[in-house]
């Protein structure tokens, strides 16, 4: 018997039908994953599952309780995409918040005791921390293990909702992630598992539901789907995913030098970067990739080393330098580094055009109006107006306004940090062409990735990183997954790239 129950939901928003007559149930001891692209339903639904918002037409049925009891959503847990702690506090203070949940009636408490407390929770989760860790000098992988652990703190949980939980973690802290998923399923519990990773939702899904622009298209027992059914019940054609993305130009002039730079979390790191590449960076999360990007873009400070773009000396620490000379910078992060949230897909997209449509302080909105709709025209940004508030797009759209934004002030070097974060297949394929055509058009594209996948399609050479140090380079003409594998866990090859 299910222990929650979707009945007919349907949400409606103004000039939006976000989620029409869906049905389904969760079972405890499963895994359930929500499969769909970006906008097809996903997000409302789980604001259905939480007690967030309320269905237009239709129930959801927690327990043998049904429906109206007041208290019956403290049963599910919902871990959020983006890291949701509280960084400047310990692991263990981050692990039991709010303290009104986890320790009914308890005013004051002695630190020790919650550490204590707060171990066990620890080795059970494989979260390397101490308890009096700052949450802020802990990797990504055990922030995300944290937020799962402290979810399960709550001892009224059945049901565990992962939003995304590994789109920022190697193959490696994937497994970690997977082992505390299959703990948690093992003790009777339900897990809701929402990813856009195909190998990740066969090696760990019992079952499998599919949403497609709000409508419920299938629900799977997992072992009898194919990719390919997945991928053409999600969007409802097919899709070539093994097309290779590379350039077909081969790379011109050198563009960008880089030597021996050190600085926050790596050190001596040279590459060089030419007109018309992508140029790939592996690792694993905490090896310095974004760092150094970060460095140049001159966000963080060097400690050594130099740099020339185009023959002329490259200054660091300056970041309004950086983007003069032509340095374009999409953080992984687009909710805090990449999107204005309060701001409008115009207004976004606009900020980068104030030298084209700015004059003596005062915007010009009717050639504003028509750059932005030029733009959004040409990176297929689906929205229904230009004045729509940029949240209320899906991830993949934002990414392509801010690929858009970014493209307006005509960089000559583009870096990607992780671009395809959270994003559907169909929007994958997207990026990774537009990727193509901007190299092909001359600009110089590095591609940070944690997904091999990613950087074997597009990239033409990778560089892999081990705590903080370049551990290999190759040509992906070449180059095996072992290898590139070998290389982003520290081991060291000799087989230099062509």
């Amino acid at each position: 018997m299910a222990y929650l129950s979707v009945d007919r939901v349907s949400k409606e928003f103004p000039g939006v039908r976000a989620l029409d007559d869906v049905s389904l149930d969760i079972e405890l001891g499963q895994v359930h994953t929500l499969a769909g692209e970006n906008g097809a339903g996903k997000s409302t639904l789980v604001k259905m599952l939480t007690g967030l918002d309320r269905p237009t037409d239709g129930r959801v049925i927690i327990g043998a309780e049904g429906p109206g009891e007041q208290d019956s959503h403290e049963a599910i847990a919902y871990v959020p995409q983006e890291i949701n702690l509280f960084v400047n506090m310990t692991v263990a203070e981050n692990l039991f918040m709010p303290f009104s949940r986890t320790h009914p009636g308890m005013g004051l408490f002695k630190r020790r005791n919650l550490e204590r407390e707060a171990q066990s929770w620890i080795e059970r989760f494989n979260i390397h921390a101490r308890p009096s860790d700052k949450v802020t000098d802990i990797s990504v992988s055990d922030q995300q293990l944290l937020q799962i652990a402290r979810a399960c703190t709550n001892e009224h949980m059945k049901v565990l909702i992962l939003d995304e939980p590994t789109s920022a973690l190697t193959d490696a802290e994937v497994d970690r992630v997977f082992a505390v998923v299959r703990d948690v399923v093992a003790s009777g519990c339900a897990v809701v598992f929402i990813s856009h990773k195909f190998d990740e939702m066969f090696a760990i899904s019992d079952v499998i539901s599919v949403l497609r622009n709000g409508r419920l298209r299938a629900t799977c027992q997992a072992d009898e789907l194919t990719q390919d059914q997945l991928i053409e019940l999600m969007s409802g054609e097919e899709i070539d995913t093994d097309t290779r993305l590379q350039p077909e130009s081969s790379p011109g002039d050198l563009l960008l030098r880089v030597s021996g730079l050190s600085g926050k979390g790596f050190e001596d790191v040279s590459f060089d970067l030419r007109r018309g590449e992508v140029l790939g960076f592996a690792g694993l999360v905490g090896a310095g990739r974004s760092e150094v990007m970060q460095t140049l873009l001159g966000f963080l400070p060097k400690r050594a080393g130099e740099a020339e773009h185009r023959g002329r000396p490259w200054k660091f620490g300056d970041t309004r330098y950086a983007v003069r000379q032509g340095l374009a910078y999409l953080s992984e992060d687009r909710k805090f580094h990449g999107i204005f949230p309060g701001q409008s897909l115009r207004r976004n997209i606009g900020m980068s055009l104030f030298h084209t449509t700015g004059k003596k302080g005062v915007i010009a909105a009717g050639r504003e109006r028509g750059i932005v709709h030029d733009i959004i025209a040409s990176y297929d940004i689906k929205t229904s107006t230009i004045d729509k508030d940029i949240v209320f797009l899906s991830g993949g759209n934002q990414q392509k306004a801010i690929i858009g934004r970014a493209m307006a002030c005509s960089p000559d070097i583009l870096i990607f940090d992780e671009p395809t974060k959270g994003i559907d297949i169909r929007t994958k394929m997207d990026i990774y062409r537009l990727v193509k055509e901007l190299a092909e058009n001359g600009v110089g594209v590095i591609l940070v990735s944690s997904e091999m996948d990613e950087l074997n399609r597009c990239a033409s050479r990778i560089i892999t990183m081990y705590e903080g140090r370049i551990s290999g380079e190759f040509n992906t003409e070449s180059a095996t997954n072992n290898e590139l594998i070998a290389a982003i866990h520290g081991h060291t090859t000799e087989e230099p790239a062509a």
